[in-house]
């Protein structure tokens, strides 16, 4: 019981946040849906996409997603590109990896919203973020939000792994 109230309130933190962009938020890597399903729940006028590669995780998530929710079987870098209002991720991947998974589904004036730990390194972030049409914003602590400035450069997102294998910064 205690560990859900976690998840749910460390997932809904971020709402305020959130709602401070129109459009579908994407849950990258939903994982067990933490943060998509809370936030879901707490934006029921928005479509939730619940982003997942691992499908196992999709067939939970498809049992548990509330109606607004939508489950999508696949990895980030093989989406369309500048589309959803706000994209977000929790324990995804090191920030500029998860950054760079996230910031292409975006598109210009939306944000990627990621729940991080105190030790992200914002220097790495936004030098990422500076290369992939992003720019980091001021945010309470716990989370990174980066403003998409215009459409996702030619070459992004790069093919599955290259992210994780050769980041960035």
């Amino acid at each position: 019981m205690e560990a859900r109230r976690a998840l749910l309130d460390d997932s809904l933190a971020g709402a305020e946040i959130v709602a401070r962009f129109d459009g579908t938020i994407v849950d990258v890597g939903s994982g067990g849906g933490a943060p998509g399903i809370p936030l879901a729940h707490a934006f029921p006028e928005r479509e939730v996409v619940l982003l997942e590669a691992a499908r196992r995780k999709c067939e939970f998530l498809e049992r548990v997603a509330p109606a607004n929710a939508r489950v999508v079987w696949g990895r980030a870098e093989d989406q369309e590109t500048d589309w959803a209002g706000v994209a977000v991720a929790k324990a995804l991947a090191q920030p500029p990896t998860a950054l760079e998974w996230c910031l292409p589904l975006v598109r210009e004036g939306g944000a990627a919203v990621l729940w991080v730990g105190p030790s992200a390194d914002r220097e790495r972030i936004a030098a990422v973020a500076g290369r992939i049409a992003g720019e980091l914003e001021d945010a309470p602590s716990g989370f990174v939000v980066v403003r998409k400035t215009g459409p996702t450069p030619p070459g992004f997102p790069r093919r599955a792994g290259v992210a994780k294998k050769r980041p960035l910064a």
